[in-house]
């Protein structure tokens, strides 16, 4: 009986070995993310400007398609090449390029990896079908913000300095002149831009896009000159302005790329507005078509008119900017739009 017992016993666990191999299905390996890669010039995901806003794009990405998303900040241009190729050999399917001075990297680095996606956000591209270009008329905007400028300086003089003479950068700069100019025209007034001469192409400039005490440097000089708003086109140098206004409890701000207002939430009360590059939406945009497989390569450029470009008045000048002065640069961006009137300063 005993012997009866054992042999039921191996059958018995034989047929649950057998039931369970049956049952068996393999493991399904899941299909690995898509892997977005932005590569900086100098400046992170925290410079509360160009970098970060670009950053913001990959981080909704990634909240919104389950992205893989990654980081490289260069400090100086030997590290663009390097930053590239080690997202290369990490299989990126996108990598993004920020910044101007990263045109050349980006450039060979897509001509020699055609299976892979690139994105240059501030420059153009050559090399068709896997890199995308983009650039943005940001002359448009600040011929707004010089509009607006114009129309709330005490003084009669507002002023304006930068990182690196590039054209991305002097763009800027072309448009408030135009836009200062405009609003002379229109009432009359003769208020003048210090800090910029657009027939000479030149200007104020700090040499780079991360030293603050330079800010405070050319701000100083700035306010001492008698202009009492001020555009500084060089990425977070410019906190160093909004420490000069906050300790001398004097000038205003437009900011550049991003809205300061709200990433500088403690100065808002200095933020008279900001010139926005909408990098965010184009990035989004860019990692949506690579997560469809619909990306191409080519040239895009952000206009008034597409909404990438575009002032936005600070948080706590909302309602002290005259309606009338609104009003008045509504019809201006109406007038940019069509084509009437041009941010384009011609040399």
């Amino acid at each position: 009986m005993k012997k009866l017992y054992a042999v039921l016993s191996v059958l018995l666990l034989a047929s649950f070995v057998l039931a369970a191999c049956g049952q068996a299905t393999p493991t399904e390996e899941p299909e690995p993310a898509y892997i977005a890669c932005q590569v900086s010039d100098t400046g992170g995901t925290d410079d509360k400007s160009f970098n970060q806003f670009a950053w913001q794009g990959m981080v909704d990405s990634e909240e919104a398609h389950d992205v893989d998303i990654r980081f490289l900040e260069s400090t100086g241009e030997a590290d663009y090449e390097p930053n590239i190729n080690a997202f290369i050999e990490e299989g990126c399917n996108m990598i993004f390029g920020v910044g101007f001075l990263l045109n050349d990297a980006t450039t060979a680095a897509a001509t020699a990896n055609p299976d892979v996606s690139f994105v240059g956000i501030d420059h153009w591209s050559d090399v068709p079908a896997n890199y995308l270009g983009t650039f943005y008329n940001i002359h448009e905007a600040t011929m707004l913000a010089g509009y607006l400028a114009a129309g709330m300086t005490e003084t009669g003089i507002v002023g304006v300095y930068a990182g690196i003479n590039i054209p991305p950068v002097t763009a800027f700069s072309d448009g408030f002149y135009l836009g200062i100019q405009a609003y002379n025209e229109a009432h009359g007034t003769d208020v003048q831009l210090i800090g910029w001469d657009p027939v000479a192409n030149d200007g104020l400039f700090t040499g780079d896009f991360s030293d603050t005490d330079k800010g405070r440097t050319m701000t100083e000089t700035l306010l001492d000159a008698g202009a009492d708003i001020i555009m500084p086109v060089a990425g977070p140098v410019g906190a160093g302005s909004l420490a000069v206004f906050e300790e001398r409890d004097a000038g205003l701000l437009i900011g550049v790329d991003t809205d300061w207002s709200g990433f500088y939430p403690d100065q808002a009360q200095y933020v008279l507005a900001s010139a926005m590059k909408r990098m965010d939406l184009v990035v989004f945009d860019q990692i949506a078509k690579g997560v469809a497989g619909t990306f191409e390569g080519g040239n895009f450029t952000g206009t008034l008119q597409n909404g990438r470009v575009g002032i936005q008045v600070g948080s706590q000048w909302l309602d002290m900017v005259p309606a009338e002065l609104m009003d008045e640069i509504d019809e201006l961006a109406a007038k940019i739009i069509s084509g009437e009137v041009s941010a384009v300063y011609e040399r």
